[in-house]
């Protein structure tokens, strides 16, 4: 009787995490994709490739702070510079969701970086002047 509640609670917890096992691909969908492209390949030089992007691999400390800001001005990203605005998603993206989305990004379209913590997250973005702290 008591290994079969457990056995319950287990699997209920289970299905919690299983929920947003892919928010962070749901994100990109949603926000990021008409622009980055469904595998993370940009728009010739008008929007920079997320895909095998060596701006991805080289500027982990600042990714959490350019999801939140956005970004104005010159980027290069594997040796191609582009100059188009990207809207920062301040007002509807929570710390957790940047996290989910920066891993979704790090691990996918060949990136390998190592995944981020919401505690990493956090602290980035308390560094870039915005954190709701969730």
């Amino acid at each position: 009787m008591v290994l079969t509640g457990l056995l319950g609670a287990a699997l209920g917890l289970a299905g919690c995490f299983t929920e947003r096992q892919h928010e962070g691909e749901k994100i990109y969908a949603t926000h990021c994709a008409n622009c980055h492209g469904a595998q993370g390949e940009g728009l010739k030089r008008l929007i920079p490739p997320l895909a095998k992007s060596d701006y991805v691999a080289k500027n982990r400390t600042g990714l959490a702070c350019l999801i939140r800001k956005g970004i104005k001005g010159p980027l290069v990203v594997n040796d191609v510079e582009f100059n188009q605005a990207m809207p920062a998603a301040d007002s509807h993206l929570t710390d957790s969701q940047i996290t989910n989305l920066l891993n979704f990004v790090q691990t996918s379209w060949g990136n390998q970086g190592e995944v981020f913590t919401i505690r990493e997250v956090s602290a980035q973005l308390q560094g870039c002047g915005a954190s709701d702290g969730q």
